[in-house]
Formats: C-alpha cells, sequence, structure tokens
C-alpha cells in the first residue's frame, strides 16, 4: 500500500510541471488580437493568391498571421470546378462553408466518388496529418481557422503549385 502510494506521488510529482507548461504554451498560442475585429459580410475582403494553393484560389486573411506562431483564420474562395490536391497539415484543421458546395475526401488520391458533400453551414475539423483533398461545386468560400505557422503538405509533390 505505502509503495502505492510512494509510485503514485513521484508520477505526481513528474508530470505536474509538464501538464502546466503544456497548458501555458496553449494559451501564448491564441493571446487573442491586439484589438476587437469586426467584419461584416458586406466588408470588402483583400483577397490575395497563395503560394501553396492553385493559382485560380484565392485567399483573405481575416486575422492572425498563418506564417507565425498562434491562432489564425481566412477565408479561401475557389471558383467552380476548382480543387486543392490531397495533402496534410501538421497541425488541426477547422473549415465552415460560407457558399457553394465543398466536396472533401480522405484518403491519399482524390477521387470524386468517395467525397462528402458540405453545403453552406457545415462545419468539419480534421486531426494533424489526416490526407485530404477538396473540389469546389459552384464558387465556393470556406472559412479556415488553424494554428501557424501553416504548412500545408501535397502527397505528390507535382501537385505542389510551388514546385511550378
Amino acid at each position: 500500500m505505502m509503495s502505492r502510494m510512494l509510485f503514485s506521488t513521484i508520477i505526481t510529482l513528474l508530470l505536474t510541471p509538464g501538464f502546466l507548461m503544456a497548458q501555458k504554451s496553449m494559451r501564448d498560442l491564441d493571446k487573442g488580437p491586439k484589438h476587437h475585429i469586426i467584419l461584416t459580410a458586406n466588408d470588402e475582403k483583400n483577397w490575395q493568391q497563395s503560394p501553396v494553393l492553385e493559382p485560380d484560389l484565392k485567399v483573405a486573411i481575416l486575422e492572425g498571421n498563418p506564417s507565425e506562431p498562434g491562432v489564425f483564420t481566412l477565408r479561401i474562395k475557389i471558383p467552380d470546378g476548382g480543387y486543392i490536391s490531397p495533402h496534410w497539415h501538421p497541425n488541426v484543421e477547422r473549415v465552415t462553408v460560407l457558399s457553394g458546395r465543398f466536396l472533401l475526401g480522405s484518403g491519399e488520391k482524390m477521387d470524386r466518388n468517395k467525397v462528402k458533400k458540405l453545403d453552406p453551414g457545415s462545419y468539419t475539423s480534421m486531426p494533424p496529418g489526416m490526407r485530404h483533398f477538396a473540389i469546389a461545386e459552384g464558387e465556393t468560400v470556406i472559412q479556415l481557422t488553424s494554428v501557424g505557422p501553416w504548412e500545408i503538405n501535397y502527397i505528390n509533390p507535382q501537385d505542389d503549385p510551388r514546385n511550378r
């Protein structure tokens, strides 16, 4: 009985600092914006091309900086028939469909027969390392929240726009 108590005490003492440090580092990642941010539906977004996505896809950063540590939110506008080839991210990716239809598939090969059709208002949260791809039906806008620095790792290096 005494050895179990001693073992439990030692384990608790060893694990507590790591747990507290993990909590602190998560708080540090999401300190929030320096000022209040409000974007209405009619606000003009600064749509730009992203070097990590196909040239016809446009990105508007709403909060944070995807290239730096911390939480960020952006929108991606995908034309009808536009796509994002199979890829994965080292951090969680949370996506809300705002308009159009977002066809989301999992796996290392793009297969339109293996997608889930997500209409406006749909939400998905993908764990780190999940292999996935997307196709747009109609012009589609998604809102993506993740933790930077954001990385997109294409399964096939030839699909990576940075390699062209």
